[in-house]
């Protein structure tokens, strides 16, 4: 399959000497891609010890505040966790759950899965009217969407297992700042008001987030939280079981009672957050840690590295018609493998070693046409007979070499736009993330099986993919995105930037990016991604392209090999966010 370079290169090589530069050859003063654009030409922000990358500058400089005091990677992951669900409340939560991967300085590589659950009375066909009909509205906006929220079981479990500090040391910022509130920057005012209409239809939800005459906060006023101050409260007190157990738990199961939704105290009780063995491969000598099932993340950016491993990416360069196309077969073929085979690892068998195994790589590369897209239509799961803007992830490294990958979310914006009673926290709409259907697509386009089908107590499959890359055992690079579906191609690329493409991490996270996930048989773009030239030669292989506004925020840290000299990058995407370090 290495036959692809010189039958789409040539379509381009009267108009483009560009599209064969290597992006690693060149100066690193800004990297110039086959696109011909040239990229990023911001340093990334350095320092010697610790770093701490996240997507709002005020959590950022709690968890950094936490790492001089002489926490831990945990304890500032815990600290930042509270923290953005005060700060960045479309998205940092106590009302959802995610995924954490810690690297410690011992060696040893973590899994943390604190995904939210079907409530215990759920049902596969509980989005379908009587005549079998999806409802969206159902799983998206009404109280059946609301899965099992597990950030703060998972936050505890953490703390508890492998941190240093107490739960009054980390989460005391967090409650400071939703009790005492903070200044909103323009792009936090400009989040806070994508979902006015709906903040205003809820009066509990109104008196926090608008003003008395309905209209949204901007830039330069105080957002203050005494709900959400008190809540935390609660916890930082009483620990998990004030969440699960206590007054928390009663308010939620109590709004849900009254709006037709299905809680129990029981789905409360039985809720726990399991540590487990990462999802692992290499790729050109690293070694990439992420997240296992119930994620699919982790499993679906292996395989498709597996799959181009032995592509010359930095021969063809970034952007490339032959990196583009290689890339856009592999993403589509691990898509349908995705949505056909994960689940849920607790009520389905993951055939995760197959998936990720040399033979089933090259059978794909066997299938990938040197000149021509393969229609999605002729590509199903392959072993015989799958988050928008809508999620926050933050990197943390400290002094002692502890890394923390944490990826979590309510789905979209502000999940379902719900607060219940006065708790102060926004809840998840995360059971959109299960089959509503087979067939059917979900809110992000995913269309999947069976395997991922709603059922009592089941977790729903994720895209998240917190993601540790190691050289020679050495930490080398921690990365993760929001962005639905889309978070697997930005943790992917974010890899291959800085591996193959020589760019340093503040480049790596900014470039424009490229997305496909079988179905819709479309390949989505950034502004900037590919030239005319390139397009033109790609669609005349049979690729649709739709450029799309960009997506995602990859919030991410290098580690130099020789130097130790830690790289911290906020995403440009995400302009609320900060990397800090000392």
């Amino acid at each position: 399959m290495l036959r692809i370079l010189p039958l789409v290169a040539a379509a381009l090589l009267a108009t483009s000497a560009v599209a064969e530069t290597p992006a690693a050859a060149l100066p690193d003063i800004g990297v110039v891609g086959a696109t011909g654009v040239k990229l990023a030409n911001d340093r990334p922000v350095t320092a010697s010890h610790a770093m701490v990358v996240t997507a709002q500058h005020l959590a950022t400089d709690i968890g950094v505040a936490i790492l001089r005091k002489g926490g831990n990677a945990i304890d500032a992951a815990v600290a930042v966790g509270y923290a953005l669900a005060v700060v960045h409340p479309c998205c940092g939560n106590i009302g959802g759950g995610g995924f954490m991967v810690v690297h410690r300085a011992n060696g040893e590589n973590l899994f943390l899965d604190f995904r939210e659950k079907a409530p215990l009375a759920a049902t596969p066909t509980m989005f379908q009217d009587a005549n079998g009909t999806v409802v969206p509205e159902r799983s998206r906006a009404s109280w059946l969407a609301i899965g099992v929220p597990g950030t703060v079981m998972g936050l505890d479990e953490a703390l508890a297992t492998y941190g240093t500090m107490t739960r009054a040391e980390v989460m005391a910022p967090a409650i400071a700042l939703a009790r005492d509130g903070f200044t909103l920057t323009t792009a936090d005012a400009n989040i806070l008001g994508l979902r006015t209409k709906d903040f205003a239809a809820q009066p509990n939800v109104a008196r926090i987030f608008l003003h008395p005459d309905g209209t949204p906060f901007t830039a330069g006023e105080r957002l203050v939280q005494p709900a959400l101050a008190n809540t935390l409260d609660l916890i930082a007190k009483g620990g998990a079981d004030a969440f699960y157990k206590g007054p928390i738990a009663q308010a939620i199961v109590s709004a849900s009672t009254q709006n037709g939704g299905l809680f129990t105290l029981k789905d409360f009780a039985d809720y726990s957050a399991p540590w487990s063995a990462p999802v692992g491969c290499t790729y050109h000598g690293y070694q990439v840690i992420s997240s296992p099932p119930p994620s699919s993340g982790g499993t679906t950016v292996c395989e498709i590295l597996q799959i181009v491993q032995p592509y010359p990416f930095a021969k063809w360069g970034f952007g490339s018609p032959d990196v583009t196309h290689a890339l856009v077969e592999a993403e589509r073929h691990a898509f349908a493998d995705r949505n056909t085979y994960l689940g849920d690892p607790a009520f389905v068998q993951n055939p995760t070693q197959a998936l990720l195994s040399p033979d089933h790589a090259a059978k794909i590369r066997e299938r990938i046409r040197p000149d021509q897209a393969t229609p999605s239509a002729q590509v199903q799961g392959s072993l015989g007979a799958d988050e928008g803007m809508h999620t926050t992830h933050y990197s943390i490294v400290d002094a002692q070499g502890n890394a923390v990958s944490v990826t979590y979310t309510l789905n979209f914006f502000f999940g379902n736009a719900k607060i219940a009673g006065d708790t102060g926290f926004f809840l998840n709409d995360e059971m959109d993330d299960f089959t509503s259907k087979p067939g059917v697509p979900n809110a992000f386009g995913l269309v999947q099986g069976s395997t991922n089908a709603v059922a009592p107590g089941k977790r729903p499959l994720s895209s998240m993919a917190p993601t540790i890359v190691l050289k020679d055992g050495q930490l080398f690079m921690v990365t993760g995105s929001p962005g639905g579906s889309t978070i697997i191609s930005t943790v992917l690329e974010s890899i291959l930037n800085v591996v193959d493409f020589g760019m340093n991490m503040q480049q790596a996270v900014d470039a424009p990016r490229l997305h496909h996930q079988w179905l819709p048989d479309e390949v989505s773009v950034e502004p900037g991604y590919l030239t005319p030239q390139s397009q033109a030669a790609l669609t005349a292989m049979g690729y649709t392209f739709k450029e799309r506004s960009p997506w995602g925020a990859d919030e991410a840290i290098l580690r130099d090999p020789a130097t130790g000299v830690l790289e911290g990058a906020n995403d440009d995407r995400r302009p609320a966010g900060l990397a800090e370090g000392y």
